[in-house]
């Protein structure tokens, strides 16, 4: 591999060209098509760009540090690119290419209502910041990066700016981000306390020496701030709303890449910045969180019938199942144990990978969907698998990966979480293994969870008939949508075809993390099979492919010599002497409702019902009825909107002390003033 490819010069490229995008796209915003060409344009060009310096350091293994001094004493422009900064720089400039070409033809429904300059500066911005934040070697640095991701993440949110929804969900994103901001200051500060720099390689160097407090601190304040990121229970409440809201380009960005920054940093914090074993406790809380965010986040899914919702709960569920993974490694790694350490951090990266591949691509189809029906309800779809057999493809790719299934990519990614779990439940005493075992029955529980909800996510978009007259003029996506949408569908199954090799690079770069030098293979890798520690498990990805081909090509074979002599005669449906129409289907509602009911406890689900009779006074015989369900978020309902109150309470009573008189505030001045000099003597 040519040194240059090594340096600095492809990221700086990358980060120009995003630049050139943002504000070339700003300057043109009065024309449509050239602002928003030149903005993806040039998104496209930068992510390539990205992909070629990550590439270059993955390959070679080399580790890149750019420092550039500034005129303030604590802040340096310290860069530094490992393995584990590449591989997330790759991640989002692989999905930010697809996103980037996927949006060249889905902005067009933009056009004369909104700017599409400042989406394309935003876009821009938000991408770069992005590669930025998992770049940034100084915390200073690295937290006005983060609150450029933030913002800018904040005013594509609330893009289509119309919608009064939109804004109160981006005043919800806006609120909770910087909650987590808070946190992530104060993990910072305690080690700026503790090692006297805010650089993260002094920062390494230095925390050995601090107290087991303050390790503790540091460790639930990153918790806290890059969960409230990453969406965990219970810090997930915005996401539900900022997600959906945001163009769909943007919210598979932030679905599948946006909240991995927080994972990054847990990695980051955990595996490399603070050195030695850690405590059993942080591997055993992450791994409680990570069960109830993958049970909850699909259970809420379950319930909802706004298709982009319904994918951002996943995204919840998806958190918490890389959360298993680290929180396993975590656990071995306090025991010393690094091999079974390494292979928790590998199914968690996986997992990483995958969930942004399909995420991203479920993101794009629900996008394609809604700018053809202009609705977000899946009750108002049906049977646009007739006009949309593509866009149904590739939905269906994407639905069969996140549920888990062979040979698609959640599927290995999964099973080498199961695998970590299992090791855990053979490795450790009593009360660890209930953990464990908790964390297993969660994973599986809501691996069947999701296949159902995306059995029902599936059959009310696109089979059956359709339910509304939008359903009636909508047509396929256009090609620019289609090659962002079938790229990501390839990519989902080559990833599990290929997990093998995919799961050897993650183990390399685990092993260039200071918690796991010098590091020992994790997995035995071959074309055929893929062998986890120490053959505790094996699976041959390519062979379980190719049986799959093989038994659905014997099962086409037996059908056809079945049916080769029969003749087939076409007919009406027999509908009870009544005419076939589509309230004769089962509704999302109706498919799971028996699901939600069982979860009753946990969902609060709440039941409207509205008849209309033939004659209003009689009320003896209906004409037509309407059944509403709606569910609570528990976190919301009992633990936000009571904070909530609170706070305006104690705030309507500490508002009292604004006298409006000029000399109760010289006082209240003279007070302080006195008590802070009463503190110093």
């Amino acid at each position: 591999m040519p040194a240059f490819l090594h340096s600095q010069t492809f990221l700086l490229l990358a980060l120009s060209a995003f630049a050139a995008g943002a504000f070339g796209a700003l300057l043109l915003g009065g024309n449509d098509r050239r602002s928003a060409l030149w903005g993806n344009g040039f998104a496209v060009v930068g992510s390539l760009l990205g992909l070629v310096f990550s590439a270059a350091i993955l390959m070679t293994g080399a580790e890149l540090t750019c420092l550039i001094p500034t005129s303030f004493p604590l802040l340096s422009l310290s860069l530094r690119v490992d393995p584990l900064a590449a591989f997330f720089v790759l991640l989002i400039s692989g999905i930010a290419l697809l996103c980037s070409i996927y949006a060249l033809g889905y902005v067009n429904h933009y056009y004369r209502k909104y700017n599409l300059g400042v989406l394309g500066f935003f876009y821009n911005a938000f991408v770069a910041s992005m590669i930025l934040v998992v770049t940034a070697g100084h915390a200073l640095f690295f937290l006005v990066v983060w609150e450029i991701m933030s913002l800018t993440s904040y005013f594509l949110v609330i893009y289509e700016h119309h919608e009064e929804k939109n804004i109160k969900a981006g005043t919800l994103y806006f609120i909770m981000t910087h909650i987590g901001t808070a946190f992530i200051v104060l993990a910072f500060l305690v080690a700026y306390l503790e090692t006297g720099a805010f650089d993260f390689g002094a920062i390494k160097g230095g925390i050995a020496a601090a107290s087991p407090f303050a390790r503790n601190v540091i460790f639930i304040s990153a918790l806290i701030g890059f969960g409230a990121k990453a969406g965990i229970i219970p810090f997930h409440i915005w996401l539900p709303g900022a997600h959906p809201a945001a163009p769909s380009h943007v919210s598979a960005l932030m679905s599948g890449i946006m909240i991995k920054t927080g994972i990054y940093m847990l990695a980051r914090l955990c595996w490399d910045i603070l050195p030695g074993p850690p405590p059993l406790w942080w591997g055993l809380l992450i791994l409680l969180i990570g069960s109830t965010s993958s049970l909850l986040g699909v259970l809420y899914a379950l319930s909802e019938h706004d298709l982009k919702r319904l994918l951002a709960y996943h995204s919840i569920e998806n958190i918490g199942i890389i959360l298993l993974g680290l929180g396993s490694s975590l656990v071995f790694l306090s025991a010393g144990m690094k091999v079974l350490a390494t292979l928790g951090l590998v199914a968690a990266l996986y997992h990483t990978l995958n969930h942004a591949t399909f995420k991203a691509l479920l993101f794009l189809g629900a996008g394609s969907v809604i700018a053809a029906t202009q609705t977000r309800n899946i009750e108002r779809y049906g049977g646009l698998i007739k006009v949309m057999p593509q866009t149904a493809f590739f939905f269906l790719v994407g639905a069969l990966a996140i549920s888990a299934l062979p040979p698609f990519n959640g599927f290995f990614s999964e099973w080498m979480t199961f695998q970590s779990l299992f090791q855990g439940v053979s490795t450790f005493h009593l009360m660890t293994k209930m953990v464990f075992l908790v964390a297993i029955g969660a994973l599986a529980f809501t691996g069947g969870l999701a296949a159902a909800c995306f059995v029902k996510a599936f059959g009310a978009t696109f089979l059956a008939r359709g339910r509304s007259d939008e359903v009636k003029y909508a047509k396929e996506a256009a090609l620019p949508l289609r090659i962002g949408m079938g790229s990501l569908a390839l990519l989902t199954l080559l990833l599990g075809i290929f997990s093998g090799a995919v799961s050897s690079g993650f183990a390399d770069i685990a092993a260039s993390l200071s918690a796991f030098r010098p590091g020992e293979p994790v997995a035995a890798v071959s074309f055929s099979a893929l062998s986890v520690t120490a053959g505790f498990a094996s699976l041959s990805p390519p062979l379980l492919f190719a049986g799959i081909i093989l038994t659905m090509m014997a099962v086409a074979a037996v059908f056809v010599l079945l049916t080769r002599r029969r003749t087939t005669a076409i007919g009406a449906t027999w509908d009870c002497g009544a005419d076939l129409t589509e309230r004769m289907e089962i509704t999302a509602t109706g498919f799971s409702r028996s699901i939600t009911t069982i979860f009753r406890g946990v969902l609060k689900p709440t039941q409207q019902t509205e008849i209309e009779y033939h004659d209003a006074k009689l009320r003896y015989f209906p004409k037509a009825g309407i059944v509403r369900m709606e569910f609570q978020d528990v976190y919301d309902a009992y633990f936000y909107r009571p904070l909530q109150k609170a706070t305006i309470r104690i705030a309507g009573q500490i508002k009292k002390i604004q006298m409006g008189n000029i000399n109760v505030y010289i006082l209240y001045i003279l007070v302080t003033l006195t008590g802070l000099l009463l503190w110093m003597i």
